[in-house]
């Protein structure tokens, strides 16, 4: 048995088979799991501004999951918006999760909704959270309970360009971080390729509301990096693709929005 066979997770192991065959190679370089997760990336990404700089630094990963998220999405979710332990469980609504099921969480940052699906999928179900920031994962990695979780792996990459096979998952989320993205519609597609006939989708994202920022729209666009959707933008963009049943929730400047492939 090679050092890697002992020392990897048995959910690093599981995700290894999900992988495209060049992505497969990329993983058996002898730095791919220096860090406890999976790293396709190697290089780091080119940045879309200031929003998404912030996951890269140590300071937010560090209390992103106690308190910079919550305060954020409160901020722009209002007073009367879903918390966080509402958010997990919209998400779970949405993917319809149940024992066995294969989900992908994209930009899990330091995997505090990866751990949540973990515990929904049970033991013959496998989680894999992606993101490509390194303090995030490292962050994520020290936070696991049990480091060596069957049910669960962290990997690096990037969700324009999904590392996995095609039609490999049952559901696939993206909370909180289609807004940050270069090309969000790419990663849509991605999504979509990923998920099997059937399978479920569940997007977290801006959204803006009637009279919100009208004329100064581009402008905060350019200088934050992130996007802000039109309130249809994501709905239309989903069905698109193929996803039924779309449903849609705003909460201040957020919508929640899922669907279900044919």
């Amino acid at each position: 048995m090679s050092t890697t066979d002992q020392t990897e997770s048995a959910g690093l192991r599981r995700a290894r088979e999900l992988l495209k065959p060049e992505a497969a190679e990329r993983a058996r370089e002898p730095d791919a799991n220096a860090g406890g997760y999976l790293d396709l990336l190697g290089g780091d990404l080119e940045s879309t501004g200031a929003a998404q700089d912030l996951m890269t630094t140590r300071v937010v990963p560090a209390i992103y999951e106690r308190y910079w998220r919550p305060a954020l999405a409160r901020a722009v979710k209002g007073i009367t918006g879903p918390g966080m332990a509402e958010e997990v469980r919209i998400a779970r609504l949405l993917l319809g999760l149940g024992p066995g099921d294969v989900v992908l969480d994209v930009a899990c940052g330091p995997g505090n909704f990866s751990r949540e699906f973990a515990r929904a999928v049970g033991d013959r179900g496998l989680v894999l959270g992606i993101d490509a920031s390194r303090t995030m994962l490292a962050r994520g990695i020290a936070d696991l309970e049990e480091p060596a979780l069957g049910n669960l792996a962290l990997i690096r990459g990037n969700a324009t360009e999904l590392p996995f096979r095609d039609g490999c998952f049952d559901g696939v989320c993206c909370f909180a971080a289609l807004h940050l993205f270069a090309d969000p519609f790419a990663a849509l597609d991605e999504m979509r390729r990923v998920l099997k006939p059937g399978g479920r989708i569940a997007v977290m994202t801006s959204v803006r509301r009637r009279l919100t920022l009208p004329p100064l729209k581009p402008l905060f666009e350019r200088t934050s990096g992130m996007r802000i959707f039109e309130s249809d933008e994501i709905v239309h963009a989903l069905q698109e693709r193929g996803f039924q049943n779309v449903r849609q929730r705003l909460a201040g400047l957020v919508q929640f929005v899922g669907g279900r492939l044919e």
